[in-house]
This record gives C-alpha cells, structure tokens and sequence, in this order.
C-alpha cells in the first residue's frame, strides 16, 4: 500500500512552504494540484519537477477511483490544492473518505490554513470557535444565517471581495450591528490588513473602501 499526504501549501508567503512538505513532495510519485498551473509554479519554485496531475470538485468523484488504484499499487501520492489546507473549502474530503473506506494510509502535513491566523489574531476568543468556510449564495443562505444567529462560540467565515460587503450587511441584519467583528484580508501577503470593529463600523469601511484581495471574517458570538 501507498501513502497518501495531504500537503498544505502557502497561502501568500512562500516562505510558509515547510521543509517537510518540500520533501513529501519531491518524493511523491505523482502530485494531485486543484490546479496545475497554480501548483506548477510552486513546485518550480522549490525545485521540485514531480508529475503533476489535475484533481479539482468538478472530476474528483471520477478521477478518485484510479488515484485509489495508484495508492493500492504501491504508489505514494500527495494532494495539494491552490492555497492552503487540501479539504477546508477546498477539493480533498471525498478522496480522502474513499482512501479510508479502502484501508489507505493517509496523513495530512501541518501547514499553511487562512482561517488560524485571522482567527488567532482577530482579538476575539479562539478557544472555542465554529468554521463555517463559505456561506450558500443564494438558497439556504437566510436560513443557515438565522441557524447562526444565537451561537455563542466566534464564528468564521470565508468570502469573496464580490460579496464581502453583502456578506458584512447581512451580518449586521441577523447579529445586530454592534456585535464585534474582524475582517482580514491578503493573509501573509504584503497587504494583509485586519479592519476590527462593530459590524457597523467596518461595514462603513468597506462602503468608503473597496474590497480588495481574500477574506475571512471573524465574528464574535451572542454573550451568553
């Protein structure tokens, strides 16, 4: 049997790239990206010149089977997505799920998550927390809100800079406008920013400023 790594990759900086996730991925046999072109570029960067292969939500459900046979054969394969962490709002869950049920051996590295850093530093308790990644566009959007709306424990978020600012209103709608809140942006990039403030504060600032780069929003609970 082969292994199967989860490998995170940075979600700006290149220097989150860590030592062990190099190595995993020089020694792999083939490497799944969510997106070759994306993931070719990292991979040159650190010297590596495995074979790349395309695994993203549109193909996984098909292509999953034969990666299977891969690990089953021997194989060691690693799994990367575009940022990040393989499986938190990205492709990962349902090969990670058939690689169980058929016995594989798979181990997920450390890494690089947008969610830790914005919720660590957001000010904001972090000992217990929900991660609720991305919100429905449209249906079902109301109703998860409302789900939402007496949680006590900070909440996390994912979102667009196309939405953010419905997203920020829509919070101040269902969790009041004085509830605390703070949104970071271009984690680990050079212009990563974090705006704190009631959502009425910082939904004003995002009105006069227009949202630019990835986000997530880090919301306080109800006090209980």
């Amino acid at each position: 049997m082969g292994i199967l790594y989860i490998v995170p990759t940075p979600v700006g900086n290149m220097e989150d790239m860590t030592l062990r996730a190099i190595r995993i991925l020089k020694e792999a046999d083939v490497v799944l990206a969510e997106d070759t072109r994306t993931s070719g570029i990292l991979l040159k960067h650190f010297g590596i010149s495995q074979h790349l292969l395309s695994h993203h939500k549109f193909n996984e459900h098909g292509t999953s089977a034969s990666v299977i046979e891969r690990l089953k054969g021997g194989q060691t394969v690693a799994l990367v997505s575009d940022a990040g962490t393989p499986g938190i709002s990205d492709p990962g869950f349902f090969l990670v799920r058939e690689a169980v049920r058929a016995g594989v051996e798979v181990q997920t590295l450390p890494g690089a998550t947008a969610f830790v850093p914005a919720l660590v530093s957001s000010g904001l308790p972090c000992d217990r927390f929900c991660f609720e990644g991305f919100l429905p566009q449209k249906k079902g959007r109301q109703t998860k809100l409302q789900s939402l709306a007496a949680e006590e424990r900070t909440m996390v978020f994912y979102e667009s800079p196309y939405r953010v600012l419905k997203t920020l209103q829509q919070f101040a709608e269902v969790f009041g406008s004085d509830r605390q809140v703070s949104v970071c942006r271009e984690i680990s990039k050079v212009h990563e920013e974090s705006v704190r403030g009631t959502l009425e504060e910082v939904v004003a600032h995002f009105t006069e400023h227009e949202p630019r780069g990835e986000f997530v929003i880090v919301v306080a609970g109800i006090k209980s």
